[in-house]
């Protein structure tokens, strides 16, 4: 006990509940909704679903549903904790993510905790109550099985089956294997480099070949079989979501939320000039290939810490100890007075008071945030007064309206893109920002009811069209109905 309140552990476990508190948020994201639905259906029927069953436009056609047990596993935590269920478990994993990527850092304990936050800080708009964060996590942990196993090779047998599990939680696989193949490669060219014979390095890149093969194998194991292999590269050249999905645009380094990732950047640029430190090949091969990606979309900013985290550490710590300024944060573990502990375990239980008041907080605010993100008043209206169908809704409420409102209403759309496809969702931004032909959708679909937020030009030009008539207004959502 005395060891677990000398100031490093304490400093640890206050990062760790840092992270913890940072991650705790109210359920935001428009698609953990129709992941919810899908989890529900999915324990009622035992069955996966290959078609979609939520929408009017899209009912029937084929789904590759690559989240499948991540919808069976929230459904499972919401029927067990409820909503604070999801976010208290949420931000455990993604604290979970970040502590490892600490924990592959140089600099430990405070120079590793401060950059560490800082990656946290950069991609903390990203988190939430998504399947997305079984990505990060699993992510972090295949960094660590892979740098750790250089030491340890037989960590690396951990990682076929953290990559069938992957591939049934989320299609962002493919991560974990681009991480070994450049982890492969990257230890390849080191190998070649190096004056020693080859003998020495062979087993080591015989073992990573194995594992990738073995991984990339595994992925097949899904209700969806070989097709889920093409289903992330599909995705990536969807046009259409580029345009219309904010997480998929690039970051906005007018936004002061982009600044740590920018200030990240830089900073990474900037010590490998002064830092007499090098990165290894798979490193600086990793970062050439995420740093890219995370410009092009910001969702892809949180992987791209996992790297550039530990990368920063440990060009910052050998520029320190180039200039003899490490002596404090090498300091030796020694003895504590009685006073120092008894600081340390107080700073550490206010510490977690604060932590979890915080979390209550978030908690109590669940309905707050839901208020504000979704049209709640607007669905209560349409559950009481049932206007007809069908009904054009805005894509981020798809999801809340298949929680709330199937089967009794199909919706238009939701945030599964890829049902959909770009030229619908093409169509649907004509409607709703009034360009090109675009009443052809209202047509098309023969819709009678419109639920969108009260800026949106179509509602402007619908509350001035004769044949429509408004039946319902807040300052989220209005509703108009054809005449």
């Amino acid at each position: 006990m005395i060891r677990l309140l000398q100031t490093r552990h304490v400093f640890v476990a206050i990062l760790a509940l840092g992270l913890f508190t940072m991650a705790a948020r109210g359920m935001a994201d428009p698609d953990a909704w129709w992941h919810l639905r899908t989890g529900q259906l999915i324990l009622q029927n035992h069955a996966v679903f290959h078609s979609d069953p939520f929408s009017f436009t899209r009912f029937g056609q084929p789904w590759i549903n690559h989240e499948w047990l991540s919808d069976v596993l929230l459904f499972g935590i919401y029927r067990v904790a409820g909503l604070g269920g999801l976010i208290v478990i949420f931000a455990a994993i993604v604290a979970a993510s970040y502590l490892l990527v600490y924990v592959r850092c140089s600099g430990r304990p405070y120079l590793a905790a401060l950059v560490t936050l800082w990656g946290a800080v950069a991609s903390a708009s990203l988190w939430g109550v998504r399947p997305q964060m079984f990505s990060l996590l699993l992510a972090s942990m295949f960094l660590f099985l892979l740098e750790s196993s250089e030491q340890h090779p037989k960590l690396l047998w951990w990682a076929p089956p953290l990559m069938l599990l992957w591939a049934n939680l989320h299609a962002g696989y493919p991560i974990g294997l681009v991480f070994i193949g450049l982890f492969l490669a990257g230890e390849t060219l080191e190998a070649g480099m190096d004056p020693e014979p080859w003998r020495h390095f062979l087993p080591r890149l015989k073992q990573l070949a194995l594992t990738f093969f073995g991984c990339l194998a595994l992925v097949v194991v899904n209700p969806y079989g070989w097709r889920i292999y093409l289903y992330p590269f599909e995705t990536l050249h969807s046009a259409a979501m580029q345009r219309f999905i904010q997480e998929w645009f690039s970051p906005n380094f007018h936004d002061p939320a982009s600044l740590p990732f920018l200030f990240m950047l830089l900073a990474l640029i900037g010590f490998l000039a002064i830092s007499p430190r090098s990165l290894r090949p798979r490193t600086l091969a990793l970062l050439l290939l995420t740093i890219p990606a995370a410009l092009r979309s910001m969702r892809h900013i949180p992987i791209l810490m996992l790297l550039m985290v530990p990368a920063v550490a440990g060009l910052i710590e050998a520029w320190l100890q180039d200039l003899s300024a490490t002596r404090f944060l090498q300091r030796p573990l020694a003895a504590q007075s009685r006073r120092t502990l008894i600081f340390n375990l107080v700073v550490l239980v206010c510490f977690g008071v604060f932590a979890g008041f915080r979390v209550q907080q978030v908690l109590s605010r669940q309905r707050e945030v839901e208020a504000r993100n979704f049209p709640a008043a607007a669905v209560a209206f349409m559950e009481r007064e049932h206007p007809p169908e069908p009904v054009m809704n805005h894509y981020n409420w798809g999801g809340y309206f298949i929680w709330k409102l199937y089967p009794k209403y199909r919706v238009f759309m939701d945030g599964r893109a890829d049902v959909y496809g770009d030229e619908f969702m093409t169509d649907f931004g004509a409607s709703y920002y009034l360009t090109g032909n675009w009443k052809r959708p209202l047509e098309q679909w023969n819709i009678h009811t419109i639920v969108l937020p009260p800026d949106a030009p179509l509602v402007t030009a619908l509350r001035s069209d004769s044949e429509w008539r408004q039946i319902f207004a807040d300052s989220q959502a209005v509703i108009l109905i054809r005449r």
